[in-house]
């Protein structure tokens, strides 16, 4: 390959890195959401699992992309699912009481095994898949072919660096993951601004499924617009700092309490 080429292609692998690590950011926060309950050790496992998940899903996503492509079903059952999860957690939490929370999330621990976990951690893998290979394929279609061979259809260099993009995503996002969870065991107060930020990555989904070509309820060019991206990642950052500023910090409680 020329070094021109090779240059070309360093340099749309190195965009590919930061976009997957901006999806994988809040693809990472809704695992966090998924796993919390369970004791640290299993968390841990499901995590990995999903690890695990994710590589395949993503692998598997790159040889069926142009099938994959029509299938807006996926993303819409993605979509409803974390905006279910988001408004039952952020009603339950505010309308409730306390007491009747508490009752209710130990309820949920008990229903919410190991496996089941895992279970719902794999399904919400495919849906980010999707949304990520869509991406990748979206940006590393504006390169020229490389002499590499084929693979599942597709020019190999092409191929290449979105599965090498796609893979760093995906290890971002599970260290990502890990982070998320100690940081809303420190931060309680994060969990209704998490499931608020959960929500608006179901609205996301929500926005590339209605603007599919089988669906065409939103503009495509809009969904995949800058302006929207932009939105997007505004909003996001905005209710993440809202939500810190708002909570209190455990350790630093228990640190003026044991002052006093």
């Amino acid at each position: 390959m020329e070094i021109a080429l090779l240059l070309e292609y360093g340099w749309v692998l190195l965009v590919l890195v930061l976009m997957e690590g901006l999806l994988a950011a809040d693809n990472a926060l809704v695992l966090a959401i998924m796993v919390r309950h369970l004791p640290e050790e299993q968390r841990k496992k499901a995590l990995f699992y999903g690890l695990a998940g994710a590589f395949v899903f993503r692998f598997a996503s790159l040889f069926a992309i142009s099938y994959l492509v029509d299938i807006w079903q996926v993303q819409a059952i993605g979509a409803l699912y974390l905006l279910f999860m988001a408004i039952n957690h952020i009603v339950r939490k505010l309308v409730k009481g306390k007491v009747e929370e508490e009752n209710e999330e130990k309820n949920l621990k008990r229903k919410s095994g190991f496996w089941l976990t895992v279970f719902k951690v794999e399904l919400a893998d495919i849906a980010f898949a999707v949304d990520s290979i869509l991406a990748a394929v979206a940006l590393a279609m504006t390169l020229p072919n490389t002499p590499l061979p084929q693979i599942g259809g597709m020019d190999g260099g092409k191929f290449l660096v979105i599965f090498a993009g796609g893979m760093i995503g995906v290890i971002i996002m599970r260290f990502a993951a890990g982070l998320f969870v100690k940081l809303l065991e420190r931060r309680p107060g994060l969990e209704v601004a998490a499931f608020v930020i959960v929500g608006w990555v179901g609205v996301k989904l929500a926005v590339l499924t209605l603007s599919h070509p089988a669906l065409g309820i939103i503009s495509e060019h809009f969904a995949h617009s800058t302006a929207w991206k932009a939105t997007f990642y505004i909003v996001l950052v905005a209710i993440a700092a809202g939500g810190w500023f708002l909570s209190k910090d455990q350790n630093e409680e228990q640190k003026a309490s044991n002052v006093s």
